[in-house]
């Protein structure tokens, strides 16, 4: 067993000043146009500016980023020779910039000896709380062709150092809010049962999720409440620390999968697809699968009824069910505007897709490719 957090984190407000600490010949920065127009990537430029430090800013990055922009940004990075690298934006922004950065390394490999090449310091400044990519191996880019979202996997992609600073989630309006938020509890709740858990990820895990209960709300009912913006960003780091250790599962799986095809945004497909998931994981209903006394355990700690087992699934189930539905998060896809028809015509094609997906092998119980499309028409 490994357990990993290479990551520095720098936190609280202010935090932004750890930029000014640096030396450094060249800047990439990495943005898309809405951080550029609300002044986030100035935050960044200005201290730039005021080291001296000339930069590039690469602002392509769209929702979901494909791998045609990673394919510019690749040309960018290559054309700029930067000795450091800066995400300035939420998961879609360091997600495209950990792949830029990825395949700017294995293009390298094939021109120069390893040991020859110098991996840019790479630093990842958080705008939503949510992904957690700031401190993870993982990024997720789509194939606008095959209309199917790829993980890739690397440790080349974790980035050196995390800013997490509030000021720059001040602006988050409640909807992405309430969407990221619910990201973090499902990648703290897939870690926490995941194969792969460990003591060490548990301890990050079980925090992310009490965190979530006690702030997303909050958070989502007034954005100028810092101490809460903060509190949810840590909540973000910590389940991002826990599931690139842990591992995720099938709730992240069908995630990609529908997102892929539909354009749900990620954050809003684990919440619709997590109170499924987890009765399925438990097996309610049915001879209780044993992840069921995971999900008790974590529901007592949460003050949730659990004097059995089943009971604490239940109540866990129930207070997600209950958080989606403060935050105007909806009960199932249909209600997005998603066509049924549609959907149900994808469903061969999306169970697929998630079978084959990196954070199957490590769901606690293995599905089968009935089970995964039996959790897809729930989830309509």
């Amino acid at each position: 067993m490994k357990f990993q957090s290479k990551t520095e984190i720098h936190y609280g407000k202010n935090s932004i000043r750890y930029l000014e600490e640096l030396n450094a010949k060249r800047a990439f920065v990495v943005a898309d146009q809405l951080m550029v127009q609300l002044n986030m990537v100035k935050m960044v430029t200005d201290i730039l500016d005021a080291r001296s430090i000339p930069y590039e800013i690469f602002s392509e990055v769209e929702p979901n980023p494909s791998l045609e922009t990673v394919k510019k940004g690749l040309d960018c990075i290559i054309a700029t020779k930067p000795d450091l690298m800066i995400a300035v934006g939420g998961g879609s922004v360091i997600d495209a910039a950990k792949a830029i950065m990825y395949f700017c390394i294995k293009t390298k490999e094939q021109l120069i000896e390893r040991d020859a090449i110098r991996k840019p310091w790479f630093i990842a400044i958080p705008t939503t709380s949510g992904t957690g990519s700031e401190v993870t191996a993982f990024s997720v880019v789509t194939d606008s062709q095959k209309q199917v979202k790829i993980p890739l996997v690397s440790d080349t992609m974790i980035p050196d150092a995390a800013i997490l600073d509030p000021e720059f989630t001040r602006t988050v309006p409640p909807f992405v809010t309430a969407d990221t938020g619910m990201d973090v509890l499902a990648h703290a709740l897939e870690a926490y049962v995941s194969k792969d858990a460990t003591d060490f990820t548990d301890i990050y895990a079980k925090k992310a999720v009490k965190e979530v209960f006690t702030y997303l709300e909050r958070t989502f009912k007034n954005g100028n409440d810092m101490e809460a913006r903060q509190k949810m960003q840590a909540a973000s780091c910590m389940a991002g620390i826990g599931f690139t250790n842990a591992g995720l599962g099938v709730n992240h799986s069908l995630a990609h999968a529908v997102g892929g095809l539909f354009k749900v945004s990620h954050g809003r497909a684990n919440a619709i697809l997590l109170p499924t998931v987890i009765a399925y994981n438990a097996r309610v209903g049915n001879p209780i699968h044993s992840v069921a006394t995971r999900y008790a355990t974590l529901a007592r700690e949460l003050g949730f009824p659990a004097s059995t087992d089943q009971e604490g699934v239940l109540s866990l189930i129930a207070a997600v069910t209950y958080l989606n539905q403060q935050l105007e998060i909806p009960s199932g896809f249909e209600e997005l505007g998603i066509d049924p028809s549609a959907y149900r015509a994808q469903i061969d094609t999306m169970t697929k897709n998630a079978m084959a997906d990196t954070c199957t092998p490590t769901n606690p119980r293995k599905p089968q490719p009935e089970d995964l499309k039996a959790l897809l028409v729930q989830s309509l």
